[in-house]
């Protein structure tokens, strides 16, 4: 079952978390790390050339001492209270793309939403060039998808973007796998709610494929009954979604909603558990999209 980082918020309402360029990194940020948090702030900058003078690294001081590099024109997360650059369609439209080609895809996705920065900020990271084997990426196409069934309820552009990811076969990496098998479930699920059970059942049967990827037997056994344990006692976050809601941070309860319809979608996917059978399954789906926010009214949490 995915496990995603917990889902770290500032509580100064005027820090935001985005992704920005490396050369868009300012004394001040933090970055957030592969557990969620955030680093000790940035307390120097500096550009390190190539041998041929062409700018290659962004070096960040910490104010602990430590230094990061980042490769120039990158993109990377901070927690930042600078503004976030105002950004245009037009803007977009000067990047060159290929035909047919996943920036292609994104950017005509964007074409109709000319005024949404949730779709043009992403948009814009991704269109500068889309690497499926990063897994940065992978997360960013997944949650532009996701954005587009649970907030602006656009299956057509969510099945666009789906598409880029569902058709990736399993490579090794399940640190990887995890969004393509996130783009899977909420496929599958799309589906089933479409009518298209043939094309639901392919989704799902493609998301268990790593089930059986486990050639020693005795491993074999150990892994399909932690599965098994997975599928039957889930974390769905009540604990984490009420402290949320107790404290009023409806950008944190968000978040937290948010890897509770994953966890429900990769559950629905495995056809159920012992605890949670699909029908279960569908009506807390279907209760979580209306809770977020799709369709019907916005909740004030969807405006960023």
């Amino acid at each position: 079952m995915p496990q995603r980082p917990s889902p770290y918020q500032p509580d100064d309402p005027a820090v935001r978390i985005r992704n920005v360029r490396a050369e868009q990194v300012r004394v001040g940020d933090r970055f957030i790390t592969r557990h969620g948090t955030p680093s000790a702030e940035v307390k120097k900058l500096g550009v390190i050339s190539d041998s041929f003078g062409t700018p290659a690294l962004v070096e960040a001081t910490l104010a602990s001492g430590q230094k990061a590099t980042i490769a120039y024109g990158s993109s990377i997360r901070v927690h930042t209270s600078a503004p976030a650059p105002q950004l245009s369609f037009d803007d977009l439209q000067s990047l060159p793309v290929e035909p047919e080609s996943p920036e292609a895809v994104l950017l005509s996705i964007a074409e109709g939403y000319p005024d949404e920065p949730r779709v043009l900020e992403p948009t814009a990271g991704l269109a500068r060039g889309v690497n499926l084997k990063a897994g940065a990426h992978l997360e960013a196409i997944y949650e532009l998808a996701q954005l587009f069934v649970v907030d602006l309820d656009d299956r057509a552009s969510a099945w666009r973007i789906l598409e880029i990811l569902t058709e990736l076969p399993f490579d090794g990496n399940f640190g990887r796998w995890k969004w393509v098998e996130s783009a899977l479930a909420l496929a599958a699920f799309m589906a089933y709610d479409g009518g298209d059970l043939d094309a639901a059942e392919r989704y799902s049967a493609a998301l268990r494929q790593t089930d059986h990827e486990e050639s020693d037997p005795v491993q074999a056994k150990l892994t399909a009954e932690l599965r098994q344990r997975q599928l039957d006692e889930p974390n769905l976050f009540d604990r984490e979604i009420h402290r949320a809601v107790a404290a009023r941070n409806p950008r944190t309860e968000r978040e937290w909603r948010l890897q509770r319809l994953s966890t429900l979608l990769y559950l629905l996917a495995h056809g159920g558990s012992r605890t949670l059978d699909a029908d279960e399954l569908r009506r807390r789906i279907q209760h979580e999209l209306k809770t977020l926010g799709a369709p019907g009214e916005r909740p004030a949490w969807s405006a960023s």
